[in-house]
């Protein structure tokens, strides 16, 4: 009978350097590899007996994960923040991350974290290029203003970026450089080109079969936009990998840190460990959703009537992650319940909120 090794991988840009080791912890192979898909695929294609793997999630592990998974038996992904076993050591080297790695993954003792599908990793990264793309086309318009508030030319902010009222002034602009028109000229050109490749990515996203269907029923929730949508489809991915309504709120970065011991509990500020693209999505998303949805305008107001608008926010933002996973686990589009009779007793605070992940969804 074949014995399953338990290899460790520690990946860099350049090389990967691996440990395989039996289930009794004896090392059987150590060494370095060139970051290739060639030498990868023949290292693994060489090996005698079933394996598992696993390595650190890096800027340079999806490519080499998708490359050595097809060979073995079973790979890992582990999660950076929490391999406290190797950033804490007082010795820290390649081969010995690696040795790391292998006796975490046959300990069973790996914080391993979730591993995108190809497809789905392509899509995502399109959407990220997408948010760079829209910070350029922001910055291009600052910078706009910013050169006619140097030459002191007078204008009006609000319309500074249509095309229309930017012609009307570049002609009427007196006491002006020629190379600052020049200058908001390439400004204005930049822009322009910057939304038109967002606006593409975007088209091409929303027409993605896989995405389509699912996009649309998120996009029924009142408040949830297309970007919105597309950002919650590709970050979250699978809605089932987080068993409660908690968990997801503390993957979207909507949730203070906390520490207990010794029967004390304490709670920080928002903790740094979140989606941060989802977080910044859904806090721009719950600024203006109020407008839109009755339900979340009641949430809002409720919660300034304690004195604290970005509170009122974050409530905000919570209540639409509550909304997003019932119509994404559901999958059916959004619906609100019909309010409950006069005569019907209010619920206890306790009932309240054990059913508030659920209280406003219905199938259709």
């Amino acid at each position: 009978m074949n014995e399953l090794h338990y290899t460790g991988f520690d990946v860099h840009k350049k090389s990967v350097s691996y440990c395989v080791k039996t289930a009794s912890g004896e090392i059987l192979q150590e060494g370095e590899l060139a970051a290739r898909r060639e030498a990868l695929r023949a290292w693994a294609a060489a090996q005698p007996q079933p394996w598992r793997g696993a390595m650190e999630a890096t800027l340079f592990s999806a490519w080499i994960f998708d490359t050595l998974k097809p060979y073995a038996q079973q790979l890992d992904m582990a999660h950076p923040a929490r391999m406290k076993a190797i950033t804490s050591g007082k010795k820290k080297s390649d081969r010995l991350d690696a040795r790391t790695i292998a006796d975490l993954l046959r300990c069973n003792l790996l914080p391993t974290c979730y591993v995108l599908s190809p497809e789905m990793r392509d899509l995502r990264r399109l959407l990220r290029y997408r948010h760079l793309v829209v910070a350029q086309s922001v910055r291009m318009q600052n910078k706009m203003a910013g050169l006619l508030m140097e030459t002191g030319a007078p204008f009006v902010k609000a319309k500074l970026h249509g095309k229309k009222y930017f012609n009307q002034l570049l002609a009427t602009l007196q006491e002006v450089p020629e190379s600052v028109k020049d200058l908001l000229r390439m400004s204005r050109g930049a822009m322009e080109m910057f939304e038109t490749s967002q606006k593409q990515l975007v088209k091409r996203l929303l027409t993605e079969p896989a995405l389509q269907a699912r996009v649309e029923r998120l996009a029924s929730i009142p408040a949830v936009g297309p970007i919105t949508a597309l950002t919650w489809a590709l970050e979250i991915v699978d809605p089932f990998r987080f068993p409660s309504l908690g968990d997801a709120e503390s993957y979207c970065g909507l949730t203070s840190a906390f520490r207990s011991s010794a029967g004390k509990e304490q709670r920080g500020p928002i903790s740094k460990q979140r989606n941060a693209w989802l977080q910044s999505v859904l806090i721009e998303a719950a600024k203006l959703a109020p407008r839109w949805n009755p339900q979340l305008a009641a949430v809002h107001a409720h919660e300034m009537q304690r004195g604290h608008c970005n509170r009122a926010t974050l409530q905000v933002a919570r209540k639409l992650v509550a909304y997003l996973m019932a119509v994404d686990k559901s999958g059916q589009p959004f619906q609100l319940r019909p309010s409950p009779a006069p005569e019907t007793a209010a619920p206890t605070r306790k009932e309240e909120k054990v059913a508030r992940p659920a209280e406003v969804l219905q199938p259709a």
